[in-house]
């Protein structure tokens, strides 16, 4: 039985859904053990491009979007919000599918107050087009770095060991990659600046962040694919970044006192 985190609102983003390289394990996992009042669905989360060329889709996937369709069902309302690998859903902006509000971008304001931008990022990619990491880091090169985690961690998942990303450690070696992540979080604060937000939430670029760029807040909830990342707001109207990897580690080490109902904690 999953140990149940609460919290007030998830962001979770980049899932891939439709693709091998996408943690459905692990996704699937954090899905069962949370529960929220809002539940943030910040693009990416089908990845409509790949299912175009090639058709995956184990039955992992399945139980994945029905656990979203029974969280609406449940109480929790789920907003959808698609990217650019989903971007086909954006034809269907304003509308309800079981439960679940599709959603060119929102506002969400939190316990203290704060008005969020909540967009997926992809907009971005015109401003900061010149650093854009996937060209600069090459995406041949990236395909391979994708190819050797998914056959580092079947390894590792035999052996019993931790999943690990080759493709976000090359990532990070990459200065362009770098420029660009940098570039990308500058230009999403100043539009939430413009646009008189407190902060803004985006995904896109597969990089988990909190922090400040003068008076604005910028998170990323990072993804399912390098990362297992998700952003969540506490029972206090705290965000955090979290860490799903070290989350499940620290929850597999507590005390039997602690199976009871917890607050969503940040790694």
């Amino acid at each position: 039985m999953h140990q149940t985190h609460h919290c007030r609102t998830l962001f979770i983003s980049d899932t891939h859904l439709g693709t091998a390289d996408c943690q459905a394990e692990l996704l699937l996992e954090f899905l069962q053990s949370t529960s929220c009042e809002t539940l943030y669905l910040v693009g990416d989360i089908i990845d409509l491009w790949q299912l175009k060329s090639a058709i995956y889709w184990p039955r992992i996937m399945n139980d994945i979007v029905c656990e979203l369709v029974s969280k609406a069902n449940s109480g929790t309302q789920v907003i959808y919000i698609p990217g650019n690998h989903d971007e086909l859903l954006r034809d269907f902006v304003g509308t309800d599918f079981n439960g679940i509000q599709i959603k060119l971008e929102d506002t969400h304001l939190t316990l203290k107050g704060e008005r969020l931008l909540v967009l997926h990022g992809d907009a971005l990619d015109d401003t900061v087009r010149t650093y854009r990491w996937t060209e600069a880091l090459g995406s041949n090169l990236y395909d391979v770095a994708l190819a050797i985690s998914r056959t580092y961690n079947r390894i590792c998942k035999r052996l019993g060991y931790n999943y690990w990303s080759f493709a976000a450690y090359i990532k990070y070696k990459f200065k362009n990659a770098v420029i660009f992540i940098d570039k990308f979080e500058a230009a999403a604060a100043h539009l939430a600046h413009r646009r008189g937000y407190a902060g803004v939430i985006c995904g896109h670029i597969h990089h988990p962040n909190n922090c400040q760029y003068d008076s604005v807040k910028y998170y990323n909830t990072g993804d399912w694919v390098e990362h297992c990342s998700a952003l969540a707001e506490d029972l206090e109207g705290n965000l955090r970044v979290i860490d799903w990897l070290q989350m499940r580690q620290l929850t597999a080490s507590d005390t039997p006192a602690s199976q009871k109902p917890q607050r969503l904690r940040a790694a």
